[in-house]
């Protein structure tokens, strides 16, 4: 197997416990050391009081994103610093893709960035994840 398919089997093993991405509808794309590509669709729920969607929806779909990419060496890895800025409004129907990669790899910390995009490949986000590694494993 390589590393590439075990980072998979990882981000399955992963999705399997994860109710809350399974909830938001997350298919996962494409996964790479390092890397994740996954989307959702936006359903009616997700919106908020001004007709858009929920800020912490496509916060959520980055953070999936986030976390599949820094994981997936099997190295358990959580949430140290994040942050998102929002560019353009996002409505129901809309397909949004959420692409993780990998800017930093060091033995304790990683820094990511995932750009969020639309159906129409306009940029909707962008999210900046710093995680911290335990060292220890996943599966």
């Amino acid at each position: 197997m390589n590393t590439n398919e075990f980072a998979s089997q990882v981000v399955e093993h992963m999705m399997e416990k994860d109710l809350f991405s399974q909830w938001l509808g997350i298919e996962v794309m494409e996964i790479k050391e390092g890397y994740s590509k996954i989307k959702m669709t936006v359903r009616e729920e997700m919106i908020n009081g001004l007709g858009i969607i929920h800020g912490g929806i496509t916060f959520s779909l980055s953070d999936s994103a986030f976390a599949f990419a820094c994981n997936n060496r099997n190295n358990l890895s959580v949430a140290l610093d994040t942050a998102i800025n929002f560019t353009k409004p996002v409505h129901v129907g809309d397909v949004l893709i959420a692409e993780a990669k990998e800017i930093h790899n060091g033995r304790s910390t990683g820094l990511y960035h995932i750009n969020i995009i639309n159906q129409y490949n306009h940029t909707v986000a962008f999210f900046k994840g710093t995680c911290y590694r335990t060292g220890k494993t996943l599966i």
